[in-house]
């Protein structure tokens, strides 16, 4: 019940602490002219969207390190070497997508780093997680947890942790395409972690993660409220890419990365109709989408924008739900 009080407590810090850091930070990105230009490629309805400001995942990121250090300062949590390889991937994955981003800006068109370039910084970071994480004592294990099966998989693992490390950050990426999508479905998948986190008792500094997992929900619902139809500012790769990076991290640590397929299930789903799109125009030349990612294609068939993240954001709780029982309660 501890536990459950400071999350609950964390949460609603990082939720004001957000709010209140979006209601001064949007009038200074739009002064600094830091906004989004849309892809030539999108609809019609999209194109009012020029000039929203972006980078907007400092909204949630910078407010879930204050409340981080409000609640180490009043003792309300520890900093450990568990909640030290979450944080370093944050920060390590949000200066990567922050440096994308200013790339944009600079050049004033949607191309900032290159692919080569976005990969060797995701690889930079996954090697220094394995160092570290091997370093604390951990085990390069492959835990099936329904099987009660553990595979030793060496330094094999390092390439399982870069995978997923970079799967998950597209994939949120990617999915940051509708005003509010990534950011309610993202708010859904660190609740669920933060859940799950809490049956992870094996874990050196579990609670603390799972405290981490409350701030960043609340963060992340504080910018939810800048962020919703119609959008105020966009998340950017800088809170995209911190996002998928930290969220992959925390499943690595709780070894639930297969209960963590299906808490992004709607980013994998995401993700993997642009792979389908991709393969069959390159190989039978033909379109199986009218357009991807997935929620494009929606657009296309004639839906609202609004309804199609409703339609998102319930598949994604109801697979977080799932997620939860098999997670946290079976």
């Amino acid at each position: 019940m501890f536990v459950l009080t400071k999350s609950l407590l964390a949460l609603m810090i990082g939720f004001i602490i957000s709010v209140v850091m979006g209601y001064f930070m949007i009038p200074l990105l739009k002064k600094l002219n830091v906004s989004q230009r849309v892809s030539v490629f999108v609809g019609a309805s999209h194109k009012k969207k020029n000039g929203i400001p972006t980078v907007g995942g400092l909204i949630f990121i910078i407010p879930t390190f204050i409340t981080i250090l409000i609640m180490y300062f009043t003792n309300k949590i520890e900093i450990n070497s568990n909640l030290l390889i979450v944080l370093f991937v944050f920060v390590a994955y949000a200066i990567l997508g922050f440096t994308d981003d200013f790339m944009k800006l600079k050049r004033k068109q949607n191309e900032g780093l290159t692919e080569i370039q976005k990969l060797f910084g995701q690889v930079l970071i996954a090697i220094v997680f394995f160092f570290i994480y091997m370093k604390s004592g951990s085990e390069p294990l492959f835990w099936i947890h329904a099987f009660d099966l553990k595979i030793d998989v060496g330094w094999l693992y390092g390439f399982f942790i870069l995978f997923m490390l970079v799967a998950s950050s597209n994939a949120v990426n990617i999915t940051d395409g509708l005003d509010g999508l990534a950011g309610g479905l993202s708010f859904i998948a660190t609740l669920v972690l933060g859940i799950i986190t809490w049956n992870t008792d094996w874990l050196a500094g579990y609670q603390d993660i799972a405290i981490f997992c409350f701030i960043l929900a609340g963060s992340l619902l504080g910018f939810l409220v800048y962020n919703t139809y119609p959008a105020k500012v966009f998340m950017g790769d800088t809170g995209s890419l911190a996002i998928g990076g930290v969220l992959a991290s925390i499943a690595i640590l709780t070894r639930h990365e297969l209960t963590f397929a299906v808490i992004m299930g709607v980013f994998v789903i995401e993700t993997l109709s642009v792979i389908i799109q991709v393969f069959s125009l390159f190989v039978f030349k033909k379109k199986v989408f009218l357009m991807t990612p997935l929620h494009h294609n929606f657009e296309k068939l004639g839906w609202k924008e609004q309804d199609i993240v409703k339609l998102f954001w319930i598949c994604g709780l109801i697979l977080g739900t799932i997620a939860v029982v098999y997670g946290a309660w079976l």
